[in-house]
C-alpha cells in the first residue's frame, strides 16, 4: 500500500526544494507534487471586531425571547412523563 507524506517546504531554485522537517521514513525514488501554500498577508480580524462590523438585526428582544421560550417548552422533560 502506498503511503503519502506531506511536508511543507520551499522551492529554493529551479531544481531544489528545502523541507521544513527531516524525512526519515522514506528513502529511494519519490514522486513530488507541488502546491503553493497561501501566505497570510495580514493578521485576521479579532472575532469581536468582526461581530461589531455586522449589521444590526431586525428582530426585537421580545421576539427572540418568545422563540427561545417556545423551543424550551417543546423539549420533553423526564419529570413530566409521569403526569
Amino acid at each position: 500500500m502506498e503511503r503519502a507524506v506531506i511536508v511543507k517546504g520551499r522551492v529554493t531554485d529551479d531544481r531544489h526544494i528545502e523541507l521544513d522537517e527531516p524525512l526519515e521514513e522514506l528513502t529511494g525514488p519519490v514522486e513530488v507534487t507541488l502546491r503553493p501554500v497561501p501566505t497570510a498577508e495580514k493578521e485576521p480580524d479579532d472575532i469581536l471586531d468582526f461581530l461589531a462590523k455586522l449589521p444590526g438585526g431586525t428582530r426585537s428582544k421580545e421576539d427572540i425571547d418568545r422563540q427561545i421560550r417556545e423551543e424550551r417548552d417543546s423539549w420533553e422533560r423526564p419529570w413530566d412523563r409521569d403526569r
